[in-house]
């Protein structure tokens, strides 16, 4: 792991580029804002190694969720990782603390989901299926620490489907959580198996400090 220009780079070669990205930090600009991102800090990484060189996004976190995002460094290598994503990343995991003691050990949920006009994604009986399963790493009385896999890629699927089986995600107000210990989103990209030069390469990350200190057996 090298620390550069702010970013934290997990892997990288003459086609990609890897990185942890912090809670707060939007991925890419909004039209309010335009120099506070991933993006920003990944495009003045490149090109401080020549002028000319440009990053391409591949996959994106929400703002409030830390954790590994693949930049391309051509467009060619973007539009095949974005059009065989799922092929590509073989494994996707993510760390998550929720609200109270989870009871089962493992499980799966599916869920139909869709999303109202004001972009809230609720569980439905129809829409597009979220196939996401989960496993208790860590309990206390209040609060429990998850390691999620996600099968599908549908738009807050996460934070979604452990909301409907109350319990929703840490900080995450907007899916019904009324606690926020950690002053951030409790979901953390961890791991990231991918597909690069025809190989399965594992990427991965530290569980944030701040996750740690929720629970004893992990301080």
């Amino acid at each position: 792991m090298i620390k550069k220009q702010k970013l934290t780079i997990l892997y990288e070669d003459k086609n990609l580029l890897i990185v942890d990205k912090p809670a707060k930090l939007l991925t890419v600009a909004t039209l309010k804002e335009k120099e506070h991102t991933l993006y920003y800090e990944a495009s003045t990484y490149v090109k401080k190694q020549h002028p000319n060189n440009k990053i391409f996004i591949v996959n994106r976190l929400d703002k409030d969720t830390s954790g590994i995002v693949v930049f391309a460094k051509n467009e060619k290598t973007k539009l095949e990782y974005q059009n065989n994503w799922q092929d590509y990343a073989v494994n996707r995991e993510y760390l998550a603390i929720v609200e109270r003691k989870v009871l089962k050990d493992k499980d799966t949920l599916k869920n139909y989901l869709q999303e109202d006009k004001n972009h809230n994604v609720y569980v439905s009986n129809k829409g597009k299926l979220a196939i996401t399963s989960y496993e208790v790493l860590a309990r206390n009385r209040s609060y429990s620490l998850l390691k999620i896999n996600i099968f599908t890629g549908k738009k807050n699927q996460i934070r979604v489907q452990l909301s409907n089986i109350n319990h929703p995600i840490v900080g995450d107000k907007k899916y019904k959580s009324i606690k926020n210990p950690l002053n951030r989103l409790g979901l953390h990209a961890c791991l990231l198996e991918l597909k690069i030069n025809n190989q399965n390469m594992v990427i991965k990350t530290k569980i944030p400090k701040e996750f740690k200190m929720m629970f004893d057996c992990l301080k």
